[in-house]
């Protein structure tokens, strides 16, 4: 089924994210949380893209197993990073193979140790070239989504060109959106809010990544550009030397993320796990206690 599709329907989208492990044993781990997972019936899980495309052919091991095993909607990841038109035209006819139809085409972020991102020979500098060449291609044959950042882009001299570009984006063929991470919900509806006197119709799917250790998620926002309220980050640091307690102050803040995030109208939530499904399995049913959502999966 294509993600778009599941807009609309009344119920609320619920998906996670992954990575593809790197060893046996890490392979072994998800898949066995991906089996807890599918007891909770998620709208869809994505897999993303190793940096330089380094983790291409797990990527597409891996959403074929999801989809085809364990009977879950998946989507793959796909970046301009380090592949040319004919190898990016090689994996999507693999995952067209592999029963799948929807793609996250991103740019991707430059290689470890790069200054800036350079396109490779006969490749792309920006998603949105990706996504007029899936769309040139295949038509509606795969369903399109893109990141969207609701703090701007690191890269970005201002929220109106962060805006336009993406805009040119939507515009390319781009069915749906979802965020990067954020923390403060306000950041989340300003964005949506503008997206749409911006012209962008398209649906927004809000990124929420539960708090689990407070150097690395120090570390991930110094990267995309993500900022920390004051008050959690007073919370963090206050119990940083137990990590016990670090998750618990996570798991409540982004369960009352999620909350009022579905109150205020957002189609759904887009959870990235890091792998570790223990996290967000607890925030997702701190949701179905709180009795806010219907769990009805779309």
């Amino acid at each position: 089924m294509k993600i778009k599709d599941l807009f609309g329907r009344g119920a609320k989208i619920f998906s996670f994210e992954f990575f593809p492990p790197k060893t046996p044993e890490g392979l072994a781990a998800l898949y066995a949380a991906l089996e807890e997972l599918r007891a909770l019936k998620p709208s869809f899980v994505s897999v993303t893209y190793g940096a330089g495309g380094s983790t291409r052919d797990r990527t597409v091991e891996l959403v074929g197993h999801i989809k085809n095993r364990l009977g879950i909607e998946a989507m793959a990841h796909l970046t301009c990073v380090g592949a040319g038109r004919r190898e990016i035209q090689d994996i999507l006819e693999r995952l067209r193979a592999s029963g799948i139809e929807n793609i996250l085409a991103l740019r991707g972020d430059p290689p470890e140790g790069a200054a800036r991102f350079t396109p490779p020979p006969d490749g792309f500098a920006h998603a949105s070239d990706l996504v007029a060449f899936i769309r040139s291609r295949y038509g509606d044959g795969f369903c399109l989504g893109g990141a969207a950042y609701p703090e701007g882009h690191v890269e970005s001299r201002s929220l109106e060109e962060d805006l336009a570009h993406l805009k040119i984006k939507v515009d390319a063929g781009v069915d749906f959106l979802i965020t990067q991470l954020f923390f403060d919900n306000r950041v989340y509806f300003d964005f949506v809010a503008r997206a749409r006197r911006a012209g962008i119709t398209v649906p927004i799917l809000p990124g929420i990544m539960p708090v689990t250790n407070v150097a690395q998620i120090k570390r991930f926002t110094r990267q995309c550009g993500a900022t920390i309220p004051k008050p959690l980050m007073a919370r963090l640091e206050a119990v940083q030397e137990d990590p016990e307690a670090v998750v618990r102050v996570g798991v409540d803040h982004a369960t009352e993320q999620c909350l009022a995030l579905l109150a205020g109208d957002a189609p759904g939530i887009h959870f990235y796990t890091l792998n570790k499904s223990t996290a967000t399995r607890t925030i997702y049913q701190n949701l179905q206690r709180a009795r806010e959502v219907s769990w009805k999966s779309p």
